[in-house]
């Protein structure tokens, strides 16, 4: 990473330690909050049981707020992009968005503390887990000249795809990234905590466009996997048994895919690729065989979406061009 960019990079990463952990301070603000009854399948419990007007506003205008911000970053950098050559050093516009980040996460404490309300007043919660979910598929998809989509092969297989995918991705990751960041409180439960600084992690991801931390590909395999401690670290506050399908089915993904854009060696692949298996085996010998089908489902679901979006862009792609 260049000079210029590693303290910029190691304070925004801090930060985002530090604004996560600081959430638990919310809690004499929104302990007093009573939850409405579970009502099962797409629920989501963390909203207040009484919303009016001004909770509803303040989510969403500081949703609204946010989106449009990072929007206008996207514009104003791909309109000025010959100004931004130099991948090496820090940029006005990359100040600007490490600032709004900082500030949106002070708004949002503020919001939650206040009137502790989210989107998810009026969204089931699919539509926050989808929309991060499809975020990752593209990632698969968009880094797939790069590293291939199985163990290293099919390279060729979506490279049309990616010129399309490298200039429009900004928007949708901007959108699917503060929908879910406006979508839940700041709720102090651990799994919430995880979220946020994953959230958090993502905005600075964004924050660092057209230098080279938004590119190294260290930074970025990291914020892929960690969506597999966030996953079980959420399963396991929640009380749920099916935490291994996060655990292994995202290291799945990592074994059969992303491990191999690294440029590790064959024999570190092959120790990461049977430490996976021998840690799926073991955990699986006591949990039951029959359960084994878990882990395939997460990476079923992620390549088959994969397959799915790429049909419709080269069907769009090839609209375009006739």
């Amino acid at each position: 990473m260049p000079r210029a960019l590693v303290l910029p990079f190691a304070l925004s990463v801090l930060f985002a330690l530090v604004a996560s952990v600081a959430i638990l301070g919310l809690a004499p603000w929104i302990s007093g909050v009573q939850f409405p009854p579970d009502q099962g399948y797409n629920w989501y419990l963390w909203k207040r049981p009484d919303p009016d007007v001004s909770s509803r506003a303040t989510a969403w205008g500081g949703y609204i707020a946010h989106q449009l911000f990072l929007w206008g970053l996207i514009w104003w950098a791909q309109t000025n992009r010959e100004k931004l050559r130099d991948r090496t050093t820090m940029h006005p516009l990359n100040w600007v968005a490490l600032g709004g980040t900082a500030f949106f996460a002070l708004l949002h404490g503020l919001q939650t503390a206040l009137f502790y309300d989210g989107l998810a007043q009026d969204l089931p919660v699919m539509t926050s887990q989808g929309s991060v979910i499809l975020l990752l598929v593209v990632v698969l998809l968009m880094e797939a000249p790069r590293r291939g989509l199985f163990f290293g092969a099919g390279k060729g297989w979506f490279a049309a795809l990616r010129p399309m995918l490298i200039r429009s991705h900004g928007y949708y990751f901007a959108w699917a990234v503060t929908f879910t960041y406006w979508y839940h409180p700041m709720e102090v439960t651990w799994g919430h905590i995880a979220g946020f600084l994953y959230t958090f992690l993502l905005f600075i991801q964004a924050s660092f466009i057209f230098t080279r931390v938004h590119t190294n590909r260290w930074w970025t395999f990291a914020l892929e996997a960690s969506v597999l401690v966030h996953g079980v670290i959420v399963a396991l506050v929640a009380g749920q048994d099916f935490w291994p399908m996060f655990a292994f089915g995202f290291l799945a993904l990592v074994v059969i895919t992303q491990m191999h854009g690294l440029g590790l060696s064959r024999p570190a692949r092959w120790i990461i690729a049977l430490t996976a298996i021998a840690a799926t085996l073991a955990v699986y010998s006591t949990r039951g065989w029959g359960r084994l089908e878990e882990v395939a489902r997460i990476p079923l679901i992620d390549y088959f979406a994969v397959g799915l979006i790429a049909v419709l862009l080269f069907g769009l792609r090839r609209l375009r061009k006739s």
